[in-house]
């Protein structure tokens, strides 16, 4: 097929809601990433999701809703907890996994009993949600394993001619997937992936919130994971992603004994001078970083580069959550210094 890039405009919305009710897949953005849109509840549409990005069939899927009334219709339960941290923060980019109705089917849910559930925050999303009136899967849009993509130019770069139209908002302003959340009691959270919403913006609303080991740890073969971005390498560039941590004076002088053709260096704003090696920067803060991250991952194989040295971000905050995207991009491979 050929790939029709639309407007934002009401008509062109229609015309991708019409394609999504008749089961196709249609690109859209969301406050976070861009994703690939398919109405959760029709599993032959969901099927090409899959197959366009050549994804793992276990990792599963998040739900897009546009209004809260839709969330009982999905779910089993809603835990009051649940109900205070949407008024919280949604619309926005927390994901919150809840046992699922039956009219999540499996492949949704990668084989689970549980679906996660989020309410973006990006005015077409939502209402390209309402007008194809369906709740909407909507992974990243990319081809799995590559870094996910924050403009419409991304994902045609990647999936033209695999999905049939993709819907131009511009770039994302968060830049990372979404927080995603599961509970533990009446009082308890625990994090799966880190994301723009933090451990700290959750402690205003759980009393207890905690990290999963596999945000910085990786998952053991076999294992069933209730959130995608848990279990396989991911966000990774065709170059070879070695995160280093240390002082900037320690990354200098690692970087100048490791100098080979096509190596470049990503660092923060501001710490250009005196690299022995092209480079890339990715803001200067943790927010900063977050939104530029991926288009960078992607520069880095326009450039043709085999190797980057990628200068380890702060784990606490946003930070952790770019953290959290350059160790599965790495492959864990980290150098301490």
């Amino acid at each position: 097929m050929k790939t029709v890039l639309l407007s934002d405009t009401e008509a062109d919305l229609e015309q991708a809601a019409a394609w999504i009710q008749k089961g196709e897949v249609v690109g859209m953005p969301t406050e976070t990433v861009y994703g690939l849109a398919a109405d959760a509840c029709n599993p032959e549409a969901v099927k090409k999701v899959f197959v366009a990005k050549g994804r793992p069939a276990d990792n599963p899927l998040i739900v897009h809703i546009s209004e809260m009334e839709q969330l009982p219709l999905l779910v089993e339960f809603v835990p009051d907890l649940a109900y205070r941290l949407a008024e919280r923060f949604w619309p926005g980019p927390l994901t919150m996994i809840l046992p699922k109705k039956a009219c999540i089917p499996a492949i949704t849910s990668g084989g689970l009993d549980t679906v996660g559930i989020r309410m973006p925050s990006h005015p077409i999303a939502r209402r390209l949600i309402t007008l194809s009136g369906t709740a909407i899967a909507a992974p990243s849009g990319n081809r799995s394993g590559y870094p996910s993509p924050t403009t419409a130019a991304h994902m045609l770069h990647d999936l033209n001619g695999r999905i049939t139209a993709i819907i131009d908002g511009g770039a994302c302003q968060v830049g990372v997937e979404s927080t995603v959340i599961c509970f533990e009691s009446a009082t308890s959270i625990r994090i799966l992936r880190p994301g723009y919403i933090t451990k700290e913006d959750l402690e205003q609303v759980a009393k207890t919130v905690i990290l999963d080991s596999a945000i910085l740890h990786e998952i053991q073969a076999g294992q069933m994971v209730r959130s995608p971005g848990m279990k396989y390498q991911h966000y990774s560039p065709k170059a070879n992603v070695i995160l280093v941590e240390g002082s900037y004076a320690a990354y200098c002088s690692y970087i100048s004994q490791h100098v080979t053709p096509h190596s470049y260096a990503l660092v923060f704003d501001g710490e250009e001078a005196g690299l022995p090696m092209p480079y890339f920067t990715y803001g200067k803060n943790s927010a900063e970083q977050a939104k530029q991250l991926f288009d960078c991952l992607r520069r880095c194989d326009e450039e043709g580069a085999v190797t980057v040295y990628v200068r380890a971000p702060e784990r606490n905050g946003i930070g952790l959550a770019v953290y959290n995207r350059l160790i599965r991009a790495a492959g864990f491979e980290v150098i301490q210094l």
